[in-house]
């Protein structure tokens, strides 16, 4: 059985340090969202350049000219999170109209639009959180959302499992499009699952199936994808469907699909039961949900949403309360904190930040409840 002491114990590092992650950065004016792209065939990765034909030999007599110095990339200003959120869900929620046309998909935009996404979670984890708790966005498609916030989930997820940057665009394209079967069924079925019947559970079960065969459907040379996202409802004890596969016989990339689908889905369900906040999520999906999930993906996504994200309000053993202000992702319990209150309760009128890593006698005693806030 897996346990959370376990899990935070067991995370290895073996990439490079990476700096605390800061809040979300501040909501701007939604970008403008460019119009689809003509359809094109599914790209297989970054288009590769042609080789350079070979260099005529230098003349016996003379020294081959030195080569010269390559030009150091210059790197343009870092996209803001929300805006290429918001245009990712807007793009997504246009993928159900194009399918009632029957329309061939826009690959290529497709993929442009993961290669900022994965980018962005490069440059900084602003987007990633901004996925992660999403505002409420009025009139939104709950499954263009839900997508969206899978997609850029799953690029952390798997950048912590090693995958390079074309295997990682690919995964955020599956994530991106996992759950399109579901347009094809009743709203209400997928707004009520904890209350199916067992013919409404063998429909809602259909549809990693209907999602694979669009995808097979737009990109008939290309099962990689069709692949990955046919088995996101997989589990590691062959008890997912619809297949029933185990272990190795399920596509890596679904492993990770699968994990990031149940934890959003905790976070952000489709019916009115309630949002667990991201810590809650994570000790549900170990408490009940561990042998389900590969322990090496559970620790990916604990070393990433840690038990406290950036947002949560905690006390401390001092009585002293606090806002997390940044993850220090190798020692997940022990975030940035801002004390906005004394152990008394009263509330400071100059908050004061202190780092849990390099304070070994403060620690947290538990998230403050939501009605105390």
């Amino acid at each position: 059985m897996v346990r959370m002491s376990d899990l935070v114990r067991g995370i290895v590092r073996e990439k490079r340090p990476e700096s605390p992650r800061e809040d979300a950065a501040a909501a701007g004016t939604p970008a403008s969202v460019p119009p689809a792209l003509p359809p094109t065939r599914l790209a297989q990765g970054p288009a590769r350049r042609a080789a350079a034909p070979p260099a005529p030999e230098p003349a016996p007599a003379a020294a081959p000219p030195a080569p010269a110095a390559a030009p150091a990339p210059v790197e343009g200003p870092a996209e803001r999170a929300e805006p290429l959120f918001l245009e990712l869900v807007q793009f997504l929620g246009r993928v159900r109209e194009l399918m009632r046309a029957g329309e061939p998909f826009p690959w290529d935009a497709l993929e442009r639009l993961m290669g900022r996404v994965h980018a962005s979670l490069e440059r900084s984890g602003d987007l990633f959180w901004v996925a992660n708790a999403p505002a409420p966005q009025a009139g939104a498609d709950y499954l263009a959302l839900h997508q969206a916030r899978v997609a850029v989930l799953s690029l952390r997820i798997g950048a912590d499992v090693g995958y390079d940057r074309p295997r990682l665009v690919r995964l955020g394209m599956a994530g991106a499009l996992m759950d399109v079967g579901l347009w094809q069924l009743p709203e209400s079925l997928w707004k009520r699952l904890d209350a199916l019947s067992p013919e409404e559970q063998t429909q809602y079960r259909s549809h990693p199936s209907l999602s694979a065969e669009w995808l097979r459907r737009w990109a008939p040379h290309d099962d990689g994808l069709a692949e990955a996202v046919l088995q996101h409802h997989e589990r590691e004890q062959a008890q997912g469907f619809p297949q029933g596969l185990g272990g190795r016989s399920i596509n890596p990339d679904a492993k990770i699909l699968g994990l990031v689908d149940t934890y959003t889905g905790l976070t952000f369900p489709p019916s009115s039961r309630p949002r667990l906040r991201p810590h809650e999520a994570i000790r549900e999906i170990v408490r009940s949900k561990h042998e389900s999930f590969a322990s090496t993906l559970i620790k990916a996504l604990l070393s990433e949403i840690s038990v406290f994200p950036p947002g949560t309000l905690v006390r401390l053993n001092t009585g002293e309360v606090g806002r997390v202000i940044a993850v220090n992702r190798n020692h997940p319990l022990r975030p940035r904190v801002e004390i906005v209150a004394d152990g008394k309760g009263q509330r400071l009128t100059t908050p004061k930040t202190t780092d849990l890593a390099e304070a070994p006698f403060l620690y947290i005693t538990g998230p403050v409840a939501e009605a105390a806030r």
